[in-house]
């Protein structure tokens, strides 16, 4: 019964997570607030509010989940991709615990982490199947076909779709994070009140800096007919925005689902929190008599549960690193 202490701090969310043979007990997450007043993170701002969290949150994470630091068999931690000051406060954690422990370092492609958390609970999607991972910074299709044997056949090649929710959400005025607010206000409004453009992109790849400039663009032109147009309007706009952002990403996984004839489809990472996209995934799937999964909301955004149970099936495998380890900006999947 291997006991995995998880350890995330990829972007603005310090978190620790505790997994014992393969059951998550505990998931600690520390939100940072500073950012609020800048309308996005501030690298050097996350890193040291990490430094203040991690002890904090760790120390938590065990109590939850009535485990000893002696009982920990190895520290599983993301390596990347992600901001290089954020994740060096983990990894520096990380290292620096192991020692003093003596047990194994298990390092964590934070991507990989986001499709495993579909491994998280007794709700499992079998091999292989489809992820459609789409957060602040990434928006993929991946195939996968084992724990660790993941494929991506189509990703973005401009902005995630999460920057298309965050840049609308700063056109329309909204505070960051825009995205659950965006969310927020499409439950109330009209979808279909405004049409906005479907990128035309060959194969499974997507674009969303078109869309992104006729939002812009839309704004502008009604704002200079009408000041108040998108306060008069705004829950139309944002239920608008969110679903041609669903169907542009839903129409690719569906394309790439067909020709690859598999039926299993997942949604993961922060973006698989928009209500909108996860109920899109689930009539697509019923629609085709296919099968959707979808993670629990706080296995969503960045937490280190996911990171654990990564970490739990690489021990599984005795796929471990040493202290020299660093951590990576950038992290192919």
């Amino acid at each position: 019964m291997p006991v995995i202490l998880g350890i995330e701090s990829s972007c603005d969310e310090t978190s620790a997570s505790v997994c014992v043979d393969g059951v998550i007990l505990s998931n600690i997450i520390a939100n940072q607030t500073i950012h609020e007043a800048y309308g996005g993170v501030v690298p050097e701002l996350a890193s040291r509010v990490h430094q203040q969290n991690i002890v904090p949150a760790v120390q938590q994470a065990l109590l939850v989940a009535k485990v000893s630091k002696n009982d920990v068999d190895a520290v599983a931690f993301t390596r990347g991709p992600g901001l290089l000051g954020s994740l060096l406060v983990g990894v520096s954690f990380a290292k620096a615990f192991a020692l003093a422990k003596n047990i194994p370092l298990i390092d964590i492609n934070h991507m990989q982490a986001h499709v495993l958390a579909h491994f998280i609970g007794d709700n499992k999607p079998q091999f292989p199947f489809l992820c459609l991972t789409v957060s602040g910074g990434h928006t993929q299709i991946v195939l996968v076909k084992d724990y660790f044997d993941m494929e991506v056949i189509g990703q973005t090649l401009d902005d995630a779709a999460g920057e298309a929710m965050d840049k609308t959400s700063k056109i329309l005025g909204l505070p960051y994070p825009g995205g659950p607010l965006i969310d927020k206000y499409a439950r109330l409004g009209d979808p279909d009140k405004y049409q906005f453009p479907e990128p035309q992109i060959p194969g499974f790849d997507f674009s969303f800096s078109g869309l992104k400039t006729a939002i812009l663009y839309f704004i502008r032109d009604n704002v200079a007919l009408n000041p108040d147009f998108v306060q008069q309007n705004l829950n139309d706009i944002c239920a608008s925005v969110e679903k041609r952002i669903a169907t542009i990403l839903l129409n690719k996984l569906s394309k790439a689902a067909k020709e690859y004839g598999i039926k299993d489809i997942a949604l993961a990472g922060g973006v698989s929190a928009n209500t909108g996209l996860r109920l899109g995934l689930q009539a697509l799937c019923e629609k085709n008599n296919w099968r959707s999964f979808i993670p629990k909301l706080e296995y969503c955004t960045d937490n280190a549960a996911m990171i654990a149970i990564a970490g739990y099936y690489k021990y599984l495998n005795g796929e471990f690193t040493n202290q020299d380890v660093a951590p990576l900006a950038r992290m192919p999947l």
